[in-house]
């Protein structure tokens, strides 16, 4: 089944496709991939008070989402912004949850402190009212959470991506009404199945200036924690999930700077898929992949200084991180080559000489020869060495690596 899936994920639209299991008709190919409303979704929605539900130095507030199973749906919201100048406008971020997660009004202050406007809106039908991934559901709430693996029966706009999705771009269509924040400077980050939402939101709202996905990805159907999901579902199903709502069909939109946040041994979304949809957007990317990178919220994924320093650099005027101009490998050398204005302080070899899963490699690092005259670095690779990156660090410890290299494939 995993083997048919894989066949599914690689022959329809970008990579999608119909497949069929041994002695059954061929699964017929569905409706072209849903699209979201934007001259609708870009109008502010009209917000209500939530007056029971507070938190430190932050607003509470409903919005309109869109309506499901024929019904209106309100999205709970955190909002914040520091105090700004007379006629001062701010930038701000849209801040998307993960899995298991709400609206967070830390996660709002976080960015308020570093002179930020923020929103941060429940995805799912909830409040944050509960304990972490026990929210409570509100009675005009959409879809459910997460993945909707099992809604993919229902029609796309009553479907939990769809719902997510557009919940996110009305925030976005909020903040931007603002008097205080500058609709020109606005960013979008997110954890997680945040971090999937994120993918699929740059693809399809053109107006954020950069998007952050942490973790996420697509190419679900290969070999993500969700495989085994999408085997359950069957073929027919699992083809049409991963038509409609795996992000790999949108990322091929996505025209603003991305920077891409994750770890080595994520569970969730591994390094190969990570890579095949970094490849698709047209924008500038950058990449931050740590070696063992926790996965959650609270300072795993929120408080990574890349992202702080990748905002400020779009949006506020900041020194930008390093950016990756070439690699290469001759035999067993491997090299790159980049610019920076923060001066580069070491650089590291990271490499594994497993193969097989990739969550379960084990990731070691060695010195790379720095040469920050001719803005290079080199390293020779161990023997047995099986995939390799260089990451560069620069005097605010923020990393920047590069792609990685599977020895021995093209």
């Amino acid at each position: 089944m995993r083997t048919l899936l894989l066949l599914i994920a690689c022959l329809a639209g970008l990579v999608r496709g119909a497949a069929a299991e041994q002695n059954a008709a061929p699964v017929p190919i569905a409706v072209e991939s849903p699209r979201w409303n934007l001259e609708e979704l870009g109008k502010a929605p009209k917000t209500y008070p939530a007056a029971d539900i507070t938190a430190p130095e932050v607003k509470s507030l409903f919005y309109d989402g869109l309506p499901h199973q024929g019904k209106p749906t309100r999205v709970f919201a955190f909002y914040g912004a520091p105090a700004a100048r007379p006629g001062e406008r701010l930038p701000a971020m849209v801040l998307v949850h993960g899995g298991g997660g709400t609206a967070f009004d830390r996660w709002v202050r976080l960015w308020n402190q570093r002179g930020y406007a923020a929103i941060a809106m429940d995805l799912c039908g909830c409040v944050p009212v509960g304990s972490y991934g026990k929210w409570q559901r509100h009675e005009a709430g959409g879809p459910p959470g997460w993945g909707g693996f099992d809604q993919i029966d229902a029609p796309a706009p009553d479907q939990w991506t769809y719902h997510a999705v557009a919940g996110a771009i009305l925030g976005h269509s909020l903040i931007r009404s603002y008097p205080e924040v500058d609709p020109g400077r606005i960013g979008v980050t997110g954890i997680s199945w945040g971090g999937y939402l994120t993918c699929i939101i740059a693809g399809v709202d053109p107006r954020f200036r950069f998007a952050v996905p942490v973790y996420g990805c697509g190419f679900l159907g290969d070999n993500s924690a969700w495989v085994s999901q999408l085997e359950k579902m069957g073929p027919e199903k699992a083809g049409r999930w991963l038509r409609w709502w795996d992000p790999s069909v949108y990322l091929k939109d996505a025209k603003m700077p991305m920077l891409w946040v994750t770890g080595t041994n994520d569970f969730a979304y591994p390094m190969d898929s990570l890579q095949k949809s970094y490849r698709l957007p047209a924008g500038e990317r950058t990449l931050c992949v740590r070696v063992r990178m926790p996965h959650g919220h609270g300072a795993a994924g929120e408080n990574p200084a890349e992202i702080r320093v990748f905002a400020d650099s779009i949006l506020a005027g900041g020194m930008p991180l390093a950016r990756v101009v070439k690699q290469g490998r001759e035999g067993d050398r491997a090299w790159v080559e980049f610019e920076c204005k923060s001066p580069i302080q070491r650089a590291e070899l990271t490499y594994t000489s497993d193969g097989g899963t990739w969550q379960d490699h084990k990731w070691e690092t060695a010195p790379a020869e720095l040469d920050m005259n001719n803005h290079r670095a080199a390293a020779a690779l161990p023997a047995g060495a099986k995939v390799y990156y260089f990451n560069l660090f620069d005097d605010r410890d923020c990393a920047v690596s590069t792609e990685h290299e599977e020895i021995g494939n093209p």
